[in-house]
């Protein structure tokens, strides 16, 4: 039995039955692939894959166990590598962080510049997505950690570590009538057109939540993945922002006003995301305790390797 054989096996099963797609992602061909997981199957005794012609159309129920069981033993052999890596050169390596704009933009900034000068050889990636798929890809091992607010406590391969609470403001151009607003409130918000995250984003599911529980409607005319977008829309006059108050800076956005908007919003946690009984090097918890001085090594380490549906609270 090779590991090969079970990586080929796992992604066939990961890109949903589709051979093709499972050949690209891994640089080889569809034979190749056909041919590894027949011998796995022969080695095994059983059938993996249901089929029907050369098509595989389902898995079976041995194979559900032996696909489960593979999973573990891949990322298992992956801790090896990273663990001889980690110790053969603890200061050399590449850490790679999958999150949202939002994120990336205005709350990393200070730990990666940070974690830079405490490690310049070690190749830092930051790959952006929306939180769906920044998540599926520390789950496919493509990312050491993620960071967002959303859908990491619901993902089943991912521990969920708390690292910051945050809240919203409302986003005008200069002179408009809220910022007259004395207090500010949904009633006042809801008579202009709003801006705002995408659906992708669950923070923007609170948001609706507290205007439909006043009895409200927002007119939303425009969705966004991230906050610049929301500025740009803002200041051409599309209607007003409701975005994350860490993405105004009164100094760069000096074409528009902020107005508080903590006290119509419930807060939300913007959290780390890492892949149950991974392997981190050394660099990563450092950058981790740089971006959430909260989370500890022994922390994390310990979150890591608890059994799923333990929940994590600042």
């Amino acid at each position: 039995m090779k590991l090969q054989q079970l990586r080929f096996a796992c992604e066939v099963a990961r890109r949903g039955l589709n051979i093709s797609a499972a050949a690209e992602a891994l640089h080889t061909s569809q034979p190749g692939i056909s041919k590894q997981i027949r011998s796995l199957e022969e080695e095994l005794g059983i059938e993996v894959f249901v089929r029907r012609g050369k098509r595989i159309t389902a898995i079976t129920e041995p194979g559900k166990a032996v696909i489960a069981i593979a999973e573990r033993m891949l990322a298992d052999a992956d801790n090896l590598k990273r663990a001889g890596a980690d110790f053969a050169g603890e200061k050399l390596g590449t850490l790679t962080i999958a999150t949202t704009h939002t994120q990336a933009r205005y709350a990393l900034p200070k730990a990666v510049a940070a974690f830079k000068r405490r490690y310049p050889k070690v190749q830092l990636f930051i790959h952006q997505g929306n939180p769906t798929q920044i998540c599926d890809q520390v789950a496919r091992g493509e990312a050491d950690l993620c960071v967002a607010t959303e859908h990491i406590a619901e993902h089943p391969d991912l521990v969920a570590l708390p690292c910051y609470q945050w809240n919203r403001c409302i986003v005008v151009p200069p002179r408009h009538p809220l910022l007259d607003a004395r207090p500010l409130t949904l009633e006042a918000i809801a008579q202009y057109p709003i801006v705002t995250y995408d659906f992708a984003y669950a923070n923007r599911s609170m948001v609706n939540r507290a205007f439909e529980q006043r009895g409200l409607t927002p007119q939303v005319v425009l969705t966004a993945f991230d906050a610049d977008v929301i500025k740009t829309y803002v200041e051409l006059g599309l209607g007003v922002g409701v975005m994350a108050a860490m993405a105004f800076n009164p100094k760069r956005d000096r074409h528009l006003r902020a107005l508080d908007a903590a006290h119509l919003f419930p807060s939300s946690t913007t959290r780390l995301g890492i892949k149950r009984g991974a392997w981190l090097r050394r660099y990563a918890y450092d950058f981790i305790e740089l971006f959430a001085p909260n989370l500890s090594r022994g922390q994390v380490e310990k979150a890591v390797m608890e059994k799923a549906g333990t929940s994590y609270e600042l």
